[in-house]
């Protein structure tokens, strides 16, 4: 027999029995083998499971996985191992879930104009509103009657600018809490912000609640007002580190998140990574912006290249400061890596349109804070409950097993298929990238693992409603 060692220590899971999916989707699908400071590794995508593996039979794994006629039973001859049998992910669609979370745009509208802002300003295509607070607070009854008993659950505040609406979230964080209370189900908060015109009494409310607060940092000063113009010409820069001041010196939320949006005009990665660590956050995270109202602030196929490259760049330099026992808080680097370890495999993205929904100003209710507005992704309403035919639709056709080209690709359960919204308007133009980020934390893994072990036996932190994804 072959032995090959599992690395790392994960929770047990249960596979589910079942088949794969009708249409065998080759061997490329199921495995890969990579290469790290420590040698030869395999990777099954059923389970997310990393072995070690020798050397000579990794370069005979390799030619049967780039073979297209390449099967599992063939592998699992070869090795004489039970790798596969009952699989964890055999295409069966995820039953509509409890709801978790909800986020509620509260403003519609937005202080600044950025011309990569997926929400058109917060207005999505319409007209600038207000979230009625009869509205906000029937949205926060709707997420207590369809959570689990006991469970936590999660608000979030999004926009536009949801500080522009500050009465509102104050009101809702108080209604929220004691009915939460009332319900049995503790209730967290989750905010996203320019941090232009946070307040005190904000900084306050962020400190004495759990909250999770996620700023917009597109780099320093020049880099960032060449993206985000506030009015009259001042700097949105110079009004971001203002509110980190109030954060400063009135409160800061338990976990305070930075999401840098990613465009063609963005410098070096790794000096906005730094410079935002500098400013003091828990967690800097990047996103490439793949669909805008303006195309050119859209990264391309083409420029995905570059956006692998520099995206490699900042995890080889967290990766050294991890193995030497220092924090380096890399959102995208951090995520990933505590995925594979817990050997997450998911069919789908994100809890979009499942234990996640967003409702709108007028109380509609649709599968993300990214897709209020669209008739395609509807999934009810704050008033007559979240529609469990659409949800269970949503969750049958976007299966990662059912999809094209996902369903033939070993990176697909640490992906999920993409971001709805972003395959909605522009497909999967960074597939690519993605495996090539994906082969890169993989091999961070590994040496991590040699080098600093006790990284992995760390808490992770539980941010309310995370904007950082593993790609």
């Amino acid at each position: 027999m072959t032995v090959l060692l599992q690395i790392g220590r994960r929770p047990p899971q249960e596979p589910r029995p079942g088949t794969p999916p009708p249409g065998p989707p080759g061997a490329r699908a199921e495995v890969k083998v990579f290469r790290s400071a420590h040698g030869a590794h395999l990777f099954v995508a059923d389970g997310s499971r990393v072995y070690d593996l020798p050397e000579p039979l990794a370069g005979r794994l390799e030619r049967w996985a780039a073979a297209p006629d390449g099967s599992l039973e063939e592998l699992a001859r070869g090795l004489d191992l039970p790798l596969w049998g009952e699989r964890r992910i055999d295409g069966t669609p995820a039953e509509p879930p409890p709801l978790a979370s909800l986020s509620l745009n509260v403003m519609q509208a937005c202080n600044l104009s950025c011309g990569h802002c997926y929400a058109d300003e917060g207005r999505f295509g319409g007209g600038a509103r207000a979230m009625p607070r009869e509205t906000a607070f029937a949205a926060v009854d709707r997420l207590l009657a369809e959570a689990a008993p006991g469970a936590d659950v999660v608000v979030g505040f999004m926009g536009g600018e949801p500080l522009l609406a500050r009465d509102l979230v104050h009101e809702v964080v108080a209604y929220a809490t004691g009915a939460g209370a009332a319900a049995g189900n503790p209730v967290r908060f989750a905010l996203t912000t320019n941090l232009t015109t946070v307040r005190p009494e904000d900084a306050r409310l962020f400190a004495e609640h759990p909250f999770t607060v996620t700023v917009s940092l597109d780099g320093d000063r020049a880099g960032h007002d060449a993206l985000r113009r506030a009015p009259g010409g001042a700097s949105a820069y110079d009004r971001l580190r203002a509110g980190l001041d109030v954060l400063a010196r009135h409160g800061r939320p338990r976990h305070l998140g930075a999401r840098v949006s990613v465009t063609p005009y963005t410098g070096r990665l790794l000096d906005v990574l730094e410079h935002g660590i500098g400013l003091g956050f828990d967690e800097v995270g990047f996103a490439a912006v793949v669909s805008a109202p303006d195309p050119a602030y859209e990264i391309t196929a083409q420029a995905f290249t570059g956006f692998l490259e520099r995206m490699t760049e900042c995890g080889e330099t967290a990766l050294r400061e991890l193995s030497a026992g220092r924090s380096y808080p890399f959102g995208n680097f951090l995520t990933a890596l505590r995925e594979i370890h817990r050997g997450t495999h998911r069919p789908y993205p994100c809890g979009a349109g499942a234990g996640y929904l967003s409702a709108s100003a007028e109380g509609g209710l649709y599968a993300c804070h990214r897709l209020v507005d669209d008739p395609a992704f509807a999934m009810g309403t704050v008033a007559g409950g979240s529609d469990r035919a659409l949800r269970q639709q949503h969750l049958t056709e976007r299966h990662v097993d059912r999809a094209e080209p996902c369903r033939r690709c070993w990176a697909r359960y640490l992906c999920g298929g993409g971001c709805y919204h972003e395959v909605s308007r522009r497909g999967r133009p960074g597939c690519d990238y993605i495996r090539g980020w994906l082969a890169f934390c993989l091999r961070a893994y590994v040496e991590l693992t040699q080098a600093a072990p006790e990284f992995f036996r760390q808490p992770a932190p539980n941010p309310a409603i995370s904007t950082v994804s593993t790609v």
